[in-house]
């Protein structure tokens, strides 16, 4: 899981350079939190090997590193 919140930093960080769009924030929050959130429970909860529940465990460890980096980044740009 700590490896998934790292990737998910990168992630968050490798989106905000990319994207340069203006999103409304709460579509954001959805798809930050919401996709990777739901795929890695229903991963889990359909695991019927260890390496599935870890990977499960790796895609719902991602949410939380990319919403920190834009809710910082977020602060960061409205002072």
């Amino acid at each position: 899981m700590l490896i998934g919140s790292a990737v998910g930093l990168l992630a968050g960080v490798g989106s905000t350079v990319l994207v340069h769009e203006r999103i409304r924030p709460d579509v954001v929050i959805a798809l930050v939190v919401g996709i990777p959130s739901m795929i890695g429970l229903l991963v889990i909860l359909l695991s019927g090997r260890r390496w599935v529940t870890m990977l499960g465990a790796f895609i719902l460890a991602l949410a939380p590193g990319c919403f920190g980096v834009l809710v910082a980044i977020q602060v960061a740009s409205r002072g």
